[in-house]
């Protein structure tokens, strides 16, 4: 059974059911962080004192991650618009490069939460403390999310190419989009929690 609409574009929409549903996905979890961003202001507006992200947290670790991560979104580019010139090898090398970026990226958060475990700094210290953590905790397992999926479309979801290239290469943009959202998330973080 073929489902219509997955490689060609719905005449109501204008693209195809995968997309739509990414986009649809996507506000629902632009709702989730906007609540968390959300709880974040008024929490900070209404206390008394308030810690700055630079003197707890670790900035040169956090530039890191944002280079790490922008770097990401490069080689998810590239490896989707390898798919769409046909080039499956080169495909390949630029997704694993973002499956390896993503290891990075949560290699150097892991580290940054050992060192404030070291330092005696939880979730129950503050009310900063515990943002930080559920943000960046709920921004990490995102990310493990999205490496998930490039793996699989890395390896054994890549079958799809030789049975139905052009839908293949949707999925892998769809991946991208989601993968390209969890970015911008850490774009909006970065300077929330570390600069403010």
């Amino acid at each position: 059974m073929n489902i219509p609409y997955t490689s060609e574009v719905r005449p109501d929409t204008g693209v195809y059911n995968a997309k739509l549903g990414i986009w649809l996905f996507l506000a629902s979890e632009v709702m989730l962080f906007g609540g968390l961003f959300s709880a974040y202001i008024f929490l900070r507006t209404g206390a008394a004192t308030w810690p700055h992200g630079w003197e707890i947290l670790n900035i040169p670790l956090a530039t890191t991650n944002t280079v790490v991560l922008i770097s990401s979104s490069v080689t998810m580019v590239m490896a989707w618009a390898s798919l769409a010139g046909g080039n499956f090898a080169r495909f390949r090398r630029f997704l694993g490069t973002t499956v390896a970026l993503g290891v990075a990226f949560l290699a150097i958060k892991g580290m940054e939460y050992g060192m404030k475990f070291e330092h005696g700094l939880f979730p129950a210290t503050n009310t900063f403390l515990a943002i930080y953590f559920t943000l960046t905790g709920l921004h990490g397992l995102h990310v493990i999310g999205g490496m998930i999926v490039n793996v699989y479309l890395l390896g054994p979801g890549s079958k799809m190419w030789r049975k139905d290239p052009q839908r293949f290469t949707n999925r892998v943009e769809v991946a991208g989009l989601y993968w390209h959202f969890v970015d911008l998330v850490w774009i909006f973080l970065f300077p929330v929690l570390y600069l403010l």
